[in-house]
């Protein structure tokens, strides 16, 4: 990585310098009269500070020689120390014994979700995922941000979205789902194509910058298309005619959550009514698995195999999954997601969003 070779590029001078002073003895040497094996002995013990005993009175260029050998071997220690001295002092140390920490817990992640790009959109998305509770990790190519991605405490790597290899190195086979937000609409098709041949069951929800990329990233596998721009204009457009309705939504979001049950085979929910499965919840509607969808279903209602129920409020049941989409013919079914996070959690991440606007 680019941010590594950068942080400690200067090591390698030490190990060129090191290299080129064993050159330099073990050449002078053997040009005095030493075999290989003595050059090199008389080198290592010169560099090292050591020193050695010559067989017999050396001459003048042999104290010479060595002499300059001991001022470049304690020039070279030195040079050492400083680097070393400072890299603890800038903290670069703690930053690679940090990024390796991080890799370890990326790799042991599993049913969480990617989220492509760190900016307003990508961190939007974050905060999100980070007030529900879900496990995300967050890929974008700019180092300038690696900072903020560090202070806010995402886990999170440097790298493409679009290379396969990063991908797969964040877990992109063992995902939940993928929120591709990155700015550009070409990177977003190809971050598409290329999650969704590597996980055909991801769930997958992308940022299309214009209307007329919302097809292409169909195309390419995306479950659902977000343009940004007309999600903010129909928010605006409620907020002026439907204020009240919006602000309790808004308010109650705090205690009250939408939630989306799939009844899996072999589920304790098949033969069960809608009034048993809502566990003190409110039905809102029930998408049956031929596609029907039955608004404000009848307590009574009772629901079979690929059902969809939808709740406002209350708990979900444990028998349910909640999933952003139908899964895919001889799919596995999908481990419940990780229980979200409470009204604590949300707030504290609401204020960091309001301190950064501010």
């Amino acid at each position: 990585m680019r941010w590594l070779r950068e942080e400690f590029g200067e090591v390698r001078w030490v190990f060129v310098g090191v290299g080129g002073l064993l050159v330099y003895g073990i050449t002078g040497y053997l040009l005095l009269g030493y075999h290989l094996a003595a050059a090199l002995y008389n080198t290592v013990l010169v560099v090292t500070t050591v020193g050695f005993t010559p067989p017999a009175e050396p001459g003048t260029a042999e104290r010479l020689f060595t002499s300059s050998m001991a001022m470049f071997g304690v020039a070279a220690f030195l040079a050492a120390l400083a680097m070393i001295s400072a890299a603890l002092l800038e903290g670069r140390i703690g930053i690679l014994t940090r990024r390796k920490r991080m890799d370890r817990h990326i790799a042991s992640m599993s049913g969480h979700y990617i989220v492509s790009a760190y900016g307003r959109v990508g961190r939007a998305a974050a905060r999100e995922l980070e007030a529900e509770g879900i496990p995300f990790v967050v890929v974008d190519r700019l180092e300038e941000l690696e900072d903020q991605m560090r202070s806010d405490g995402v886990v999170h790597t440097l790298g493409d979205p679009t290379d396969e290899n990063v991908l797969r190195a964040v877990g992109v086979e063992r995902a939940r789902g993928l929120i591709s937000a990155v700015d550009s609409d070409a990177d977003n098709v190809y971050i598409v194509l290329t999650a969704r041949s590597l996980n055909p069951n991801l769930f997958i929800v992308a940022r299309a910058s214009e209307s007329a990329a919302a097809d292409r990233l169909y195309r390419a596998g995306a479950d659902r298309v977000v343009s940004p721009y007309v999600s903010s204009g129909r928010h605006m457009a409620m907020l002026a005619l439907q204020p009240r309705v919006l602000d309790y939504l808004e308010i109650a979001g705090e205690s009250t959550r939408l939630e989306e049950v799939l009844v899996e085979p072999a589920s304790p929910l098949i033969g069960q009514s809608v009034a048993a499965a809502s566990d003190g919840g409110t039905a809102l509607v029930v998408r049956r698995a031929d596609g029907r969808v039955e608004p404000n279903p009848r307590a009574d209602l009772v629901l079979e195999q690929g059902d969809l129920l939808v709740l406002l409020g209350g708990q979900r049941p444990k028998a349910g999954t909640r999933t952003g989409r139908k899964p895919r013919a001889g799919a596995k079914p999908r481990a419940a997601a990780e229980p979200r996070a409470g009204a604590k959690r949300r707030a504290k991440t609401k204020r960091r969003a309001g301190a950064e606007a501010r």
